[in-house]
């Protein structure tokens, strides 16, 4: 299945599972961001900041030197513990040869702590770097970072999820838009996808054709 329709799959039985008032909060809080996060996000012309991250094994990684080899594909996942997130990282794996075969490089970010990052990495087998941004510094510079409202934090820990301890952030509950970044060998961004709803994702053959063209007009 592409990863349009595993993560369709997965929201069928999430519906089936979660009790409407959850359904419900999680539905406005989308809304909320449509209005808020969405219109400051970065888009597609705009200069990339800096990334400069440890990696899950606490190394640091310097996104501004996979650029001088080529393309970088950089998306932002809101931690292990998502389901969403896990199948789009699994499907990014699964293209890892295509991406490098069109000189490009791909990084994915989360705000949790380098430990809970390598037990992702592990988990799900990823070969690519996957970086820690604790205190979300880098997803604030992309415009990605909200804070929870008290509904929305009532509805997480109602899926026993504490936010704060997976971040390393004591009583900070935040986290990113999930978003797909493709950033040029001259920093700016190429591609971006940046939906609101954390249940919907790039499709990763959107990001191959992205590169294919990238490398076509080298």
């Amino acid at each position: 299945m592409s990863l349009k329709e595993q993560l369709a799959e997965y929201r069928a039985g999430w519906y089936q599972r979660v009790p409407a008032e959850r359904q419900a909060i999680m539905e406005r809080h989308i809304e909320q961001l449509r209005s808020t996060v969405a219109q400051i996000m970065l888009k597609v012309g705009d200069r990339a900041p800096a990334i400069v991250l440890k990696n899950a094994k606490g190394t640091i990684v310097d996104v501004g030197t996979l650029l001088e080899r080529g393309p970088v594909v950089v998306t932002f996942y809101r931690g292990g513990w998502c389901p969403y997130c896990n199948l789009e990282l699994k499907a990014y794996q699964e293209i890892l040869p295509q991406i490098a075969a069109a000189g490009a490089s791909l990084v994915a970010i989360s705000p949790e702590k380098p430990d809970d990052t390598l037990s992702t990495a592990e988990k799900n087998a990823l070969t690519f770097e996957v970086l820690s941004d604790v205190g979300q510094k880098v997803g604030r510079a992309f415009g990605l970072v909200y804070q929870f409202t008290e509904e929305l934090k009532s509805a997480y820990r109602g899926f026993n999820l504490d936010i704060p301890a997976h971040n390393g952030t004591p009583d900070e509950w935040a986290l990113p838009v999930s978003a797909t970044y493709v950033i040029d060998c001259n920093g700016l961004i190429v591609y971006a996808y940046t939906d609101v709803d954390y249940r919907d994702r790039a499709d990763p053959r959107d990001v191959l054709a992205v590169l294919a063209r990238k490398a076509v007009a080298a």
